[in-house]
This record gives C-alpha cells, structure tokens and sequence, in this order.
C-alpha cells in the first residue's frame, strides 16, 4: 500500500441500501490519479459493488384517499428504504369518512399483473392488502408457487376500520385453506381474528393469545394480533405468536383521530425489513415502533371531514414547503469519530465552547455532543444554540447530553441519554420521530430494552477506566463485543479511548461497531484539532485493513 501522504479517501456512493459511504468498504485512490482514470476507476468499483435493492411486492387494492391500500405500501416501504412494486386488486372511492365504492380488478388481470413483476424484479418479500374474492386468493397462490420469494406477509383486510366490506365472506375459507398455510406471518386486526375463528370474543389481552395460538393452526409460521382496538387498554398492546412462545408488545395509545391506513402500514413495514434480512420479531417490532412514531407525528394533521384521517409516512407534511430541513436521523457511519465536550477541560485551556466544537469539526469529527454540567440552564441554551449553527454549517449533527429541554430549545437534532435518565421511549415522546436518540448501555439487556424503546444507536462502555465519570467500572473488549453482536442498533464505544487504544477497539471487527467517542483524548489537550487529525488518521488506518473488499488502486 501507498504512503499516507499520497493517498486521499474517495467514498464510493453505493446504492440506496447504503444511505452513507460504508467505512467497511473503503476505497483508496491515487492522488495523482488523472480524472478520466479516477472516473473510470470508480465506475468499474461502483459496478462491481452493486447490491441489490430489498424489493417489496404489494398486492393490494386502490385508496382513492390516499391513506391506505397500496398508496400506504409504497409510502411505508419507501419510508422504510425498500423499494415497492404493486399488483392493484381493486379500485376503490373512499376518504376520510368511508369506502363509498369498491371496483374488483379481473383475476385474469391481476394474474397478469403477478407474472410481469414476479416474473422480472427480483420480489423478496409478497405483502397482501385486499383480496377481494376466493378467485384472487388462488391466483396469488398459484402464482407464488410459480415465482417462489423469500416472504410472505399476509394482512387479511376484510373490513375496514368504518365498517364498510372489502372483500367477500367467502375468502375466509380462502385465507384459511390455502393462503395461511404459504404465509410466513399473517397480521389480523381483532375484528379479522375474530371472524376468522368464527366470531370469537376479543376482550381481553389473554384472549389475543388465544386467537393466535388458533389462527396458527390454520399454517402460517407467525400470527401478529394487533389490539389497536381493545378496549379498557392503557397501551397499544399487540400479541406475536411464532408457534412456540406468546410475546406481549407494547407500545404508546396515540390519541388521534389519524389512523387510516394503520394496519397496511405495520404489514408493509414488516415486510420491508423482512426484504432487508432482518429476523420476524425484529421485524415486527420495528414496524411497530415506526406506525408508533408516525402517529404521534401526525396527531394534529387536519387532513378530510371525516372521522378517519391518514397519518403522514414520510414525516414532511407539517414542514413548511420553503424550508429545507436538514437529516437528522442518525446514521450510522456519523458515529465513526464522536467527540463529547467537556467544560472543564475547554476552561482548563482557555477555549470556548464553540470553539472547542469549531476545531474538532475541523479536524474530523462526524458527530458531536455537548455535556455540559456547569453551565446554568440559560447560558447552556445560548451557548448550544451557538453551537448548533457552527454544526448546520459543516453539516454535522449534534446532540445534547442528558437535557432533553436544552435539546429542544435550541433545535438540536438529539439527546443521548444514560441508564438513571430519562427512558428513551419518554424522549422519543417528546422529540418527536425525526431527532437522533442515543442510549449508554453496559450489558445486552440494556441494549435490547433501548432497541425496544426506540433509541437510534447505543454508546456501550466504559471499555476502559477513564477519570470522566464517576462511576468507573469497565467492560472491556470482550463485553463491548458481547454487547455489539447482541444488539440490533449501531454502536459507538466510549470510555477511556484515545490515539493509543483506538486500534484495540475497532480492530474487533464487529459489524454494527461503528465508531468511538472521545472526550480526554480531544479536548483535555492543546490543540483540538490536530489531536482530532490525528486520531481519525488512526481509525481509518485500522478500519482500512480490517475492511473486507478494501480496494487499493
């Protein structure tokens, strides 16, 4: 390999399944290389690194409203990053007051429509919506018996949530005879479990289990009852079956009048992240967490006169049209270099706040926290506000720690939060769905529970001693690994890493480990940007030669 100094990062902008360059597939290039060779060159990368697009196939029918149906798919798929393709089952009229008609399409029109996308996009994952008669349901069969995919997720729509009839009495049997057993999950709400067992009383969260552990026999490998609608509930409390054990997942009871499309949305989503490759439960689980934020998002959306209005999958319809909100949502290679301030040190030197974040931008870092313990609340409000313009203009996110109220006074695009704060499901309440949450987390126990909560990433540690906290006891490599293979979310290492231990932690090579954060190591030292330079130096130096398909030119 090349020197240092005769080498620059060049990210390969990879497709849409990587929003970001990807540090485990860093390429090298020359600096003297000539533009028509560097062009050439990162085209035959681009080339051979494509991957293919997570596809979700939506067979389902028209809402002329725009709220559910195949218009929710392919806005919650598109939410989700997969990409979605529609078979229509039927026309229909409806708005936020009801369905004031529905047209079937033919089944020989469908069946046509199965077979030219089945039959040439690469379909991972088939998501069923309305069907409105036996007929279509045997098509459907027979065609993925046909075209065979790696899922199918079953959300069998018979009434919608108005009271109005989507598809004949007759399906029932269809659902249950042929459809279910070809299901790898199917979604009923508790008006479909119920008149799929033939009416049986839903009132209760044992009774959920009940009808899934019955439903299950029909054949699907997993039965989702979703209890949106039980009564005397406190929480959205929905029961997932998986043929062995009942598990109670429980959300956030949104009180909102924005709920059409709901149930299309949490299939459409499970689908979604069955196409990324992600597990059922944590598939289910996502979605669940995704329709809860979207419905806290849309509460107050005045969309129609009627008494069911849609949400908003795509968490826009409330930003004026002339302003241009920045991402804030984290991803994960911004935790690569996560510098967390200290005041004590930065006084300690004479340096600002600002300034302090002004340099370590400047040197490299991707993502920045501002802790902040002296400070009283006024002057902690200016001097974030201040640091947040410095980070909008380099494009760099930043968070608060701890200070939820600080965070949203200043329109900071995050809280990180530690085990004896706030829960992150609480923040997620009060930030909204579009800001960053990050979780401290020590064991796999508390990296599931901030999965579950809906934190974006977890910082686990401390890996080593470090004099910045006072509680001082460490995990180690070995239970930052344990911690890292556990967990569903990206992980930034903290505690007591600097230049000379750097390489120790990103040289386990664990996938979701994305970065480290550091505070001594930056900013208790005279120069925080040539400090911050050189330890990015370090961690792309090691991320380079642990990367699997490292390119060097």
């Amino acid at each position: 390999m090349a020197s240092s100094s005769s080498l620059i990062l060049q990210p390969l902008l990879l497709p849409s399944t990587t929003p970001r360059v990807s540090f485990s597939r860093l390429v090298f290039l020359p600096r003297r290389l000539s533009p028509r060779l560097r062009a050439v060159s990162l085209s035959t990368i681009a080339m051979a690194e494509r991957t293919k697009l997570p596809h979700v196939l939506t067979v389902a029918g028209s809402d002329s409203g725009g709220g559910a149906g195949i218009q929710a798919d392919i806005k919650a798929c598109g939410a989700m990053g997969v990409y979605c393709s529609s078979v229509i089952t039927a026309v229909t009229a409806q708005n936020t007051v009801g369905v004031q008609g529905v047209n079937p399409v033919p089944e020989a029109f469908i069946e046509e429509q199965l077979k030219s996308v089945l039959s040439d996009m690469e379909v991972d994952v088939v998501k069923t919506g309305m069907l409105p008669s036996p007929g279509v349901i045997k098509v459907l069969c027979e065609s993925l018996k046909r075209f065979p995919v790696k899922a199918l997720v079953v959300d069998p729509v018979m009434v919608s949530t108005s009271g109005d009839t989507l598809s004949a009495p007759s399906t029932l049997s269809g659902y249950r005879d042929e459809l279910f057993g070809m299901a790898d999950i199917v979604t009923p709400n508790l008006k479909e479990a119920s008149a799929l067992l033939g009416g049986m009383q839903l009132q209760t969260v044992s009774d959920m289990s009940l009808a899934a552990k019955s439903i299950h026999k029909f054949g699907p490998k997993n039965v989702l009852v979703k209890g949106g609608d039980l009564s005397g509930s406190s929480d959205a409390v929905d029961v997932f079956f998986d043929g062995e054990t009942c598990y109670e997942l429980h959300g956030s009871r949104v009180q909102t009048r924005n709920t059409h499309g709901t149930g299309c949305t949490l299939a459409s989503c499970i689908a979604a992240e069955l196409s990324k490759g992600f597990p059922m439960l944590e598939a289910v689980k996502a979605a669940k967490a995704f329709v809860e934020n979207a419905l806290h998002y849309s509460k107050s959306i005045e969309l129609g006169s009627g008494p069911q209005g849609p949400f908003d999958h795509l968490f826009r319809l409330k930003s004026p049209p002339y302003i241009v909100a920045p991402s804030l949502k984290c991803h994960p290679d911004d935790l690569f270099l996560y510098a967390v301030t200290d005041s004590g040190m930065n006084s300690r030197w004479g340096r600002s706040m600002t300034d302090a974040v002004e340099a370590v931008i400047k040197g490299g870092a991707t993502i920045v926290q501002l802790r902040e313990k002296q400070m009283e609340t006024r002057e902690f409000i200016e001097t974030a506000t201040a640091c947040m313009e410095i980070c909008r203009r380099h494009k760099i996110p930043l968070l608060i720690n701890d200070r939820v109220d600080v965070a949203l006074a200043c329109n900071a695009d995050g809280v990180h939060v530690g085990q004896s704060d706030m829960q992150a499901r609480t923040v997620r309440a009060l930030l909204g769905p579009g800001k960053i949450i990050g979780v401290s987390c020590k064991t796999t126990a508390q990296a599931e529970q901030a999965w579950m909560d809906g934190a974006d990433y977890i910082g686990c540690g401390g890996v080593f001693p470090t004099s910045t906290k006072k509680d001082n006891t460490t995990i180690g490599l070995e239970g930052l690994k344990e911690v890292c293979l556990a967990s569903n979310l990206p992980v930034v290492a903290i505690g007591g890493i600097g230049i000379g231990n750097a390489d120790l932690v990103l040289g386990t090579g664990v996938k979701n480990l994305k970065g480290v954060a550091v505070v001594s190591a930056l900013f208790d030292r005279e120069s925080v940007e040539g400090e911050t330079k050189k330890l990015r130096s370090v961690l792309e130096r090691v991320l380079s030669s642990v990367s699997e398909g490292t390119v060097v030119l």
